[in-house]
């Protein structure tokens, strides 16, 4: 697996990570019809949070984000987007996992959406993900913590998550 570290966003990353986002997604996006570059990297722009968000860096150079945004009595998993160079090499498993041991520990559901067909979906299921709805574009996918999750989560090595904002 490739090493990496979690680093707490700040606004001079947006613009960086609207590109990450737009080669991130264009497959998927294409494949529904749906790529628009400037659209793709505005949504971005227009939902950023720093506060709620960590950037994914390999050797310093700036690969990827994600945010966990809190809601009610939980989160939303969002904008959670490595450089195609590093899909498949474990880092999208590893930051999820410190994420969702952090989340247990609060015994907090995670929602999230996925777009219909997209491979993350699979690697959202493998992590304890399941379908609560969806169209024809977004697949709506919430985790709800066992009653024993903070036990299972602290015999998984996790990711150190440092505190966002």
């Amino acid at each position: 697996m490739v090493e990496f570290e979690l680093c707490a966003a700040s606004a001079e990353d947006v613009e960086t990570l609207a590109g990450i986002r737009a080669q991130a997604m264009r497959p998927d996006l294409e494949r529904l019809g749906r790529y628009d570059d400037r659209r793709v990297r505005q949504r971005l722009r227009d939902a950023f949070v720093p506060a709620h968000t960590w950037t994914v860096r390999v050797s310093g150079a700036l690969l990827g984000c994600v945010a966990l945004r809190p809601e009610g009595d939980g989160y939303w998993l969002e904008h959670f987007y490595l450089a195609p160079a590093l899909h498949g090499r474990g880092v999208g498993s590893a930051v999820l996992r410190g994420l969702l041991a952090r989340c247990d520990a609060e015994n907090a559901a995670v929602r999230l959406n996925v777009l219909v067909g997209s491979p993350a979906a699979r690697l959202y299921a493998r992590h304890g993900f399941t379908v609560e709805s969806s169209d024809a574009v977004d697949v709506f996918m919430v985790r709800v913590p066992s009653r024993d999750a903070a036990s299972a989560a602290a015999a998984v090595p996790a990711v150190t998550v440092p505190a966002a904002g």
